[in-house]
């Protein structure tokens, strides 16, 4: 074996191994729809995001990421003449997809698994890529990013909404409490590290907003132990609430509009 694949194999696999950890802990999300849903939906963002969204007739979108097709059922619906695609690595979450958008008539929209790396579509195939609470399990970014930049045409639009660190959180408090959950979590990011890592990838601002999201996930023990390790006035700024069985946290939301360049 040469230098430089004795190099990359050790990074693949962890690629291939988180990839794995994100499929089994959604399948498993998704079977208990009521703690997925209560983590997800939240119609103002939705509205909020398709204000910001430059939609125009008969373009392509990929929402990238889609689980349960919360953003892109919204998509679709309220754009008929819009050709919209959820692409995810969970199977399961994807047929029932599929049996939703029939029972609900949607023509204009449809569903497809992939390998969780290369995105399986033509260079320029796309107006507009949109991924929401999804890209921080994606263990190579920057391959995700060129990759996304290759199948959107020029001046498509790339759309980002993702959870992000609070500014006093520079310790990593919220990723290691993010990955109490078996289900590849890999780091939230903050708006200035979206801003440098997608203009490396050609992309341009072209509009943003925030927001937030309040979840709840199962209380273990183990919840406990993190937060007592790290400062108060970090901790605090989460407005972490335990009720009965379930732990309740409040994160900030990046979401950010871009535009690829020529």
């Amino acid at each position: 074996m040469e230098e430089d694949e004795k190099e990359l194999t050790p990074s693949w696999k962890r690629c291939e191994e988180s990839i794995a950890a994100s499929k089994q802990g959604f399948e498993a999300a998704f079977s208990e729809k009521s703690f997925y849903n209560r983590q997800t939906r939240d119609n103002s963002h939705i509205e909020a995001i398709l204000k910001i969204l430059p939609v125009k007739s008969d373009m392509r979108i990929l929402d990238l990421g889609t689980g349960s097709g919360y953003l892109a059922f919204a998509l679709a619906t309220k754009y008929p003449d819009v050709t919209v695609i959820g692409l995810d690595i969970v199977e399961n979450a994807l047929e029932q997809n599929k049996l939703s958008a029939r029972r609900n008539r949607l023509g204009n929209i449809s569903f497809l698994s992939y390998n969780g790396t290369s995105l399986p579509f033509e260079n320029g195939s796309f107006d507009m890529v949109v991924s929401r609470y999804a890209l921080h399990h994606f263990p190579d970014i920057s391959m995700t990013l060129s990759e996304v930049n290759r199948i959107l045409a020029c001046n498509g639009c790339f759309f980002v909404s993702d959870p992000t660190p609070n500014p006093d959180d520079m310790n990593g408090f919220i990723d290691e409490y993010m990955k109490v959950k078996p289900d590849g979590h890999i780091r939230f990011r903050s708006f200035s590290e979206w801003s440098t890592i997608c203009e490396n990838s050609g992309f341009q601002i072209a509009g943003s907003f925030k927001s937030f999201i309040r979840f709840p996930r199962k209380y273990e023990e183990i919840y406990a132990s993190i937060i007592n390790r790290y400062p108060k006035e970090i901790v605090s700024g989460y407005d972490i609430k335990i009720r009965e069985d379930e732990i309740f946290i409040t994160e900030q939301v990046t979401n950010i509009l871009f535009r690829k360049g020529i």
